[in-house]
């Protein structure tokens, strides 16, 4: 998706243009890194690429919304192009996963070297401790029967909550969860058990040190402090300059402990702040990192995409106001139900609203509008391009473009009006 850049600019400095930030940024989200035009048509199917994004994004986010496919596969093709999805999903299957589920930025895909950065979170969860309120109740009120829930799983292996043997169907406990869903949480929560695996998007449990690699169970736990200073390295590293609450934010630190890993980073030298144009606030970044004189990308990008999904940065990086449009009444929708920003060089110049119909082979796009400023000669034909891609990945053999939007005409010659 993203094409070759120039030879990046040297050395970051204390103070950066806008321009300067968002391509620092683009890069670091791996928008600039040679994958694009012909290369990103190609499709990918060897881990390598597939685990070296994983790792340089730090997580991939899992959402149920499936309107289109689920969140955490689009993040790959956005970088990469098409790839099978079910490598995506062998990654993280087996004891030689490369990639496991736990609480990163809501529920995450991590990568397995993260695990040990994680515990300190897990060892507080298990005391009741940044978790759901009504969870940690019902783990104090009913510790013996959670004990039995573990004891299930390690006596007859992979469960899912509907597969207890207490036979509890959900009967408005808290969040409507089933006493046995609540049990499995929990433990999820506290590292005891994890995703062994997906049925359809159901999670089937097993004890953890049944499913991740011997050497990730192997490591040394790190200590809470050094944990979240290294946590908040790999934030500044994927997100190439940020302010701290959007450190912060991508691992759902906590502010007080945040803001003071944030200082001590600074007085090691290990992140440098900067003031960036526009921004009301101090940002930092890493400064071993290099400054792109150009980015030539080309995607449509999950709601759930780690380069947006911190609305206020989306929008001093880019001038846009971007929100959540199917958690929004339908009157209240101005560009769609599921919108997804089209990235073209290194700016987000169009909204589009898509939707798989998957019965009748379809890629639908109900809408297209673009950004203000931006010319519709310019966006069409790449967006064509995308989305021709995106149909192809996956396997829906035509697009149907509908009549909203300025961009819809214009696209719907280049597909058809039929």
């Amino acid at each position: 998706m993203a094409l070759p850049s120039d030879d990046p600019v040297p050395a970051p400095r204390a103070r950066l243009s806008l321009k300067e930030a968002r391509r620092l940024a683009l890069a670091a989200q791996g928008f600039g890194s040679g994958h694009g035009g012909a290369e990103r048509a190609h499709v990918h199917t060897s881990y390598g690429p597939m685990r070296r994004m994983a790792d340089r994004l730090g997580l991939l986010q899992i959402d149920s919304v499936n309107v289109l496919v689920r969140s955490h596969y689009l993040p790959l093709f956005s970088r990469l192009g098409p790839y099978p999805m079910e490598r995506l999903d062998a990654a993280t299957q087996g004891r030689r996963r490369i990639l496991f589920e736990y609480w990163g930025h809501e529920a995450s895909l991590l990568p397995v070297a993260l695990q040990p950065l994680m515990r300190w979170r897990m060892e507080r969860a298990a005391r009741g401790h940044g978790i759901y309120g009504g969870l940690a109740r019902f783990a104090r009120e009913q510790a013996d029967y959670i004990e039995a829930v573990r004891e299930e799983i390690r006596t007859r292996g992979p469960l899912g909550a509907g597969e207890l043997s207490d036979g509890s169907k959900g009967e408005g406990g808290w969040w409507g969860w089933s006493a046995g869903k609540q049990a499995l949480e929990f433990l999820f929560w506290a590292g005891e058990v994890t995703t062994a695996q997906r049925r359809g998007f159901e999670r089937v449990y097993d004890l953890t040190e049944r499913v991740l690699p011997a050497e990730v169970l192997a490591a040394p736990t790190v200590p809470a402090e050094e944990a979240q200073r290294q946590l908040v390295m790999v934030a500044a590293r994927a997100l190439g300059v940020a302010t701290e609450p959007c450190l912060r934010d991508y691992f759902r630190l906590d502010p007080t402990e945040s803001k003071a890993r944030v200082a001590e980073l600074v007085e090691d030298g290990r992140l440098l702040p900067v003031a960036v144009e526009g921004w009301s606030r101090p940002a930092y970044l890493d400064p071993a990192q290099k400054i792109p004189r150009r980015i030539g990308a080309r995607a449509l990008l999950s709601p759930f995409d780690s380069l947006i999904f911190e609305r206020r940065r989306t929008q001093e990086l880019f001038g846009f106001h971007y929100r959540l449009a199917f958690y929004t009444p339908a009157d209240k929708r101005s560009h769609g139900y599921y919108v997804m920003p089209l990235l073209l060089g290194d700016r987000l110049v169009a909204r589009i609203d898509v939707k798989a119909e998957r019965a009748t082979g379809v890629l639908s796009v109900p809408a297209a509008h673009i950004e203000d400023g931006v010319a519709a000669g310019e966006v069409v034909e790449p967006l064509a391009e995308e989305l021709r891609l995106l149909a192809f990945w996956l396997g829906l053999p035509s697009v149907h473009v509908g009549e909203r939007g300025d961009l819809a005409n214009p696209l719907r010659e280049l597909f058809g009006r039929g």
